[in-house]
């Protein structure tokens, strides 16, 4: 290659010529050709040997003359001082022969030619790599032979006892200066190739983040969708009640002690609002099971009209313990109407039902505020727990994604001191307070609520219906969610305007009644054992594909694989 005029010769700039240093005696003996110096050191040794016979052969002046005449020769030369010092200098002179031989040694050097051209090796490795990125394959193949050149000069090196003949290292490192020259002017340098690796670690930050968001929307199907084992079972729940008197006549023949404990406030009532019949099982069971006194338990249910049927059919086929189950369905509330339920006028509103079930609404909304179970009024029907049972004082509200394993029933005697609500708190983490759930740049809320406030979890709550229907809760439910009307208060769902309907009236409760986090997060061990319920709030729910293994067997305890409707609908 030919140097532009003008241009120093960058292997000349890195190492000054030989001529301009003072050689050492290694760099001088390491010079001369191999079979020179093999010569010499054979000359030396034989020298060496010689005057070692020679030593060996005169006797010791200091020393007295030997009578025995078995001792009289080695021994004297072994002994002799001078021979030792002799024998010390040999060996120090054949380990600088044999140092002088050590590859290591030399590329350790800062003023080597094999240190330079590992060197430039190395840098030119890293122009290989960016001239790839750049597609300029011509100058890869260059940089490569060089490379290549160099490795094998050093090859030859090693083979021959560590020198590396300098006519070849200084032609090869003047040749890769000038592609390091070439990498200069094709802007191959270090800033450059900064801003390149910033771009492309940008594009997979890019790329990692719609990875994201696809696994999300697919994590948000997935949790919607009706598994084909459940759907299997309300379809053949629904035909066992049709085809059965007898199940039919357990729940509309009721005596009137049944028709009584459902209003008897000495007893434990819990309220679970559900469409999903095996969850709501799981509760159920999970509940007595663990129970004293599963025969004070009384369990409301309420359902929507395609899971009625089923469900009646179900706990008409299954015993609990000897406890009660009341199921309702949603659409016999006639008074829920839009005319009162804020959440249903909403749904009235095409711009409403196009955002949340069109999916066509605006795209910067994150998914899992877009589903429509948020809407739905079994979501919200906890906020009409008092009209719904209007009789009763105290009832214990669950979700339908928990599973019990301790005895509730000292959850019935706890002091609320004036509350309506007793909840477990969630604001162990910043994200749990209240600005998580709420616009606090809305006037309307930074004027009345804290932003550090702390938060709370709906799935198991005591609630105190008399202190609810004397604070108006609900009213306080409807202001709220009418000035939501245009979703700037919050998103969507039901834990914001709870938060805004109970604030400064939850008693906190010890948190090993409830445990969360077990449908998306990992949860210490011990405070599973320890925890009275267990929520698996979160998208992965334990009756479907997606949730945790090691979770699922909490809830697959409280379900009879072996009962003959299981058995045709889940296939295990």
């Amino acid at each position: 290659m030919v140097r532009p005029a003008g241009l120093l010769d960058p292997a000349t700039r890195r190492r000054p010529f030989l001529d301009q240093r003072r050689p050492s005696f290694r760099r001088r003996w390491q010079q001369r050709p191999l079979w020179a110096r093999l010569l010499l050191s054979l000359l030396l040794a034989l020298a060496c040997a010689l005057l070692l016979l020679g030593l060996a052969g005169s006797p010791d002046p200091s020393s007295p003359p030997s009578t025995d005449a078995s001792s009289s020769g080695s021994a004297d030369a072994v002994s002799s001082p001078l021979l030792r010092q002799v024998i010390i200098i040999i060996r120090s002179y054949l380990e600088v022969i044999t140092d002088t031989h050590n590859m290591t040694d030399e590329m350790l050097s800062a003023h080597s030619l094999s240190r330079q051209l590992m060197d430039q090796i190395s840098l030119a490795k890293t122009y290989i790599t960016v001239a790839k990125e750049a597609s300029n394959l011509q100058f890869v193949a260059e940089l490569g032979a060089l490379v290549r050149r160099e490795q094998s000069i050093l090859a030859r090196a090693a083979a021959n006892g560590g020198t590396v003949v300098k006519e070849d290292a200084e032609k090869a490192i003047r040749d890769m200066a000038m592609l390091f020259y070439q990498a200069q002017q094709f802007r191959y340098d270090s800033a450059v190739t900064i801003l390149k690796l910033k771009g492309q670690i940008l594009s997979l930050e890019e790329k990692s983040k719609a990875e994201a968001d696809k696994s999300t929307k697919y994590g948000q199907i997935a949790a919607e969708e009706l598994p084909k084992g459940l759907y299997c079972l309300g379809v053949r729940l629904t035909m066992e009640w049709f085809k059965s008197a007898e199940l039919q006549r357990k729940f509309l023949d009721r005596s009137p002690a049944v028709q009584s404990n459902l209003r008897d406030n000495s007893l434990y009532h819990y309220c679970v609002f559900s469409d999903n019949i095996i969850a709501v099982s799981v509760v159920v069971n999970s509940t007595t099971l663990n129970s004293k006194h599963p025969e004070k338990i009384v369990f409301h249910l309420v359902t929507d009209e395609v899971n009625y049927d089923p469900m009646r059919a179900w706990f008409a086929l299954n015993d609990y313990r000897g406890a009660i189950v009341e199921i309702q369905k949603v659409e016999d509330f006639t008074w829920l109407n839009a005319s009162y339920v804020p959440v249903l006028k909403q749904l009235q509103d095409a711009a409403t039902q196009n955002f949340y079930f069109s999916g066509s609404g605006n795209r910067g909304t994150p998914i899992k505020f877009r589903n429509p179970k948020y809407l739905s009024m079994l979501n919200h029907l906890r906020f009409y727990i008092p009209e719904i049972y209007p009789e009763l004082h105290k009832v214990v509200f669950l979700d339908d994604d928990i599973v019990v394993q301790k005895d509730l029933s000292d959850l019935f005697t706890i002091n609320l001191n004036g509350n309506v609500m007793g909840a477990v708190e969630t604001c162990m983490e910043t994200f749990h307070r209240f600005h998580k759930y709420l616009n606090h740049s809305h006037p309307l809320i930074r004027a009345h609520f804290d932003p550090d406030a702390c938060g709370w979890a709906f799935g198991m709550n005591v609630l105190d219906l008399v202190e609810w229907r004397n604070k108006n809760v609900t009213g306080i439910y409807h202001y709220w969610q009418e000035r939501n009307a245009d979703h700037t208060l919050w998103k969507l769902g039901s834990l914001p305007p709870g938060l805004l309907a109970f604030y400064g009236l939850v008693e906190a409760l010890d948190p090993k009644w409830h445990v969360l986090g077990l449908g998306y997060t990992t949860v210490d061990p011990d405070t599973i054992k320890e925890g009275a319920v267990l929520h698996y709030n979160g998208n992965l729910k334990p009756w479907l594909k997606i949730g945790m293994e090691k979770y699922k067997g909490f809830w697959d305890n409280y379900v009879d694989y072996s009962h003959p409707l299981l058995q045709r609908c889940f296939m295990r």
